[in-house]
């Protein structure tokens, strides 16, 4: 084992950044294609609380942490749906639902999730790359949950989808010109009800990697606003899935950067340090209120830039 403290730190914030960007991952894939048809979703820290509930829950139930995974997917799908349906109804602010459905969704997660705090539910696996290198640190960073690999084909595919497929072109012009589109003969609603819903079961997702996986285990503060943090993590990578996975992955090392510390003895600053992602988080919402650069690459359609 090395006893370099800067190679100890290293290995533990790149094992650190894939464990804790995969939430990152998939709530911003599904905020950026919610974005990308001319809708904010705020409520998705809601989501993300309920699908993490609803995964622990089913997989406790069944035996099956996979079925969890199922679970939380589609009762983020169902949170999103829900948004959508609201928000095609006139005169409604989809900023101000977002907020009340994200209160919605984690007080529903709690209220429901109280008798699963304490029993134990069977937990995601993850594929052991550790025989790739014989530095035992190297080997435990190395084992990566699948969910990630996912996370990673999920981002290809829907930054190919919007570029190349008819669907991406709907959305794309869905989200920048709503009048285009209806003079082109497409249901605006419809396409963004759809890219919400997708939206909300990929934040699902998310939450069910967070119970299940890393940290592996359901309680009331489980999220710590990763949903909310993913909002500015797409305005970061200018609504670019690919852009998303480099990102998250800034993210996660951020929030892998005090137990880092502390694994070398570093504790003084220890609670600064674990609140990086918020300090990253508002540090770029600040530099994006630049009228010249915040914004660039944006929809057309979303209500922040009108």
């Amino acid at each position: 084992m090395s006893d370099d403290p800067f190679f100890t730190v290293a290995v533990a914030m790149f094992a650190g950044a894939i464990r804790v960007s995969t939430p990152f991952l998939f709530v911003s894939l599904g905020e950026c294609l919610t974005e990308k048809s001319g809708r904010i979703n705020l409520g998705l820290e809601g989501t993300l609380v309920f699908g993490a509930m609803s995964a622990y829950a089913i997989s406790y139930l069944s035996g099956s942490p996979w079925l969890g995974v199922a679970a939380a997917g589609c009762s983020g799908a169902v949170f999103g749906a829900l948004h959508g349906f609201i928000c095609k109804l006139p005169k409604v602010n989809d900023i101000a639902i977002g907020i009340a459905l994200m209160l919605f969704g984690s007080g529903l997660a709690f209220f429901f999730g109280k008798s699963f705090i304490q029993p134990t539910a069977p937990r995601l696996s993850a594929i052991d790359f550790g025989f790739l290198t014989s530095n035992p640190q190297m080997k435990v960073a190395l084992q990566i949950n699948p969910l990630f690999f996912v996370g990673l084909v999920a981002a290809l595919a829907l930054w190919w989808a919007l570029r190349n497929t008819r669907f991406g072109l709907v959305v794309r012009m869905t989200g920048d010109s709503a009048a285009t589109a209806r003079a082109m003969g497409t249901s605006v609603d419809l396409v963004r009800f759809l890219a919400t819903t997708i939206g909300g079961f990929s934040a699902g997702i998310g939450g069910a990697f967070l119970s299940l996986y890393y940290p592996g285990s359901w309680n009331e503060g489980l999220s710590s606003g990763q949903g909310l943090m993913a909002v500015a993590l797409v305005i970061f990578s200018r609504w670019n899935p690919i852009a998303c996975v480099a990102a998250a992955l800034l993210f996660g090392a951020a929030g892998a950067l005090g137990p880092a510390l502390q694994s070398v003895g570093i504790s003084q600053g220890y609670h600064f340090f674990n609140a990086a992602p918020h300090i990253l988080t508002l540090a770029i919402m600040i530099a994006s209120t630049s009228p010249k650069r915040s914004l660039k690459g944006a929809p057309g359609e979303l209500s922040i830039t009108k």
